[in-house]
């Protein structure tokens, strides 16, 4: 039987605080990201995703990605067709559905927003061999996979929030 190795003390705590700061970077690159192309955090998604996706989606895997309901992903396609970030088109391969496109425009600037930074962690990434890489990705993907099933439950867990509690508190008398 294998014995568990004994970790050094703090590293799970390190390990911890540099995860917690890859998303709280995450979160600021949003915001700045979405500030530079005059969009708001939602809309971003929007776009982020069409991006990620060579530029087409159907509504559907939109609404899964973004995590918003049906309606409010048709808002969210309306504001980027009007604002010129994305386009409607036809499917080809079933007309009862329709593809969402990121326009030229949108896609030229992700391109000048999301390439610099590709560069500089492609740069860093490159200082790691496969193996490490592997590594790096097991890790993150079984992280993320993690984290979503705790999202999952958390969604189900409802918490009164102290406002909520104040408001439920008897009222103190007034003394006469």
């Amino acid at each position: 039987m294998k014995q568990k190795e004994r970790l050094p003390k703090d590293l799970v705590g390190r390990l911890f605080a540099a995860i917690r700061g890859v998303g709280d970077q995450g979160e600021l690159t949003r915001a700045v990201i979405a500030e530079v192309l005059g969009l708001n955090k939602t809309d971003l998604a929007g776009v982020d995703f069409l991006y990620s996706q060579d530029g087409t989606c159907t509504a559907g895997e939109l609404s899964r990605a973004t995590g918003l309901t049906s309606g409010s992903t048709t808002a969210l396609i309306d504001r980027l067709e009007k604002a010129g970030y994305a386009v409607r088109e036809d499917d080809p391969t079933d007309r009862r559905r329709q593809i969402v496109r990121l326009s030229d425009k949108a896609h030229a600037r992700c391109e000048a927003v999301y390439e610099p930074i590709r560069k500089e962690m492609f740069k860093l990434w490159s200082n790691y061999n496969a193996f490490e890489l592997e590594l790096i990705v097991r890790f993150l993907n079984e992280g993320t996979k993690l984290h979503g099933t705790g999202l999952e439950r958390l969604r189900s867990t409802r918490f009164d929030s102290p406002a909520k509690k104040a408001q439920s508190l008897p009222k103190a008398r007034k003394r006469p």
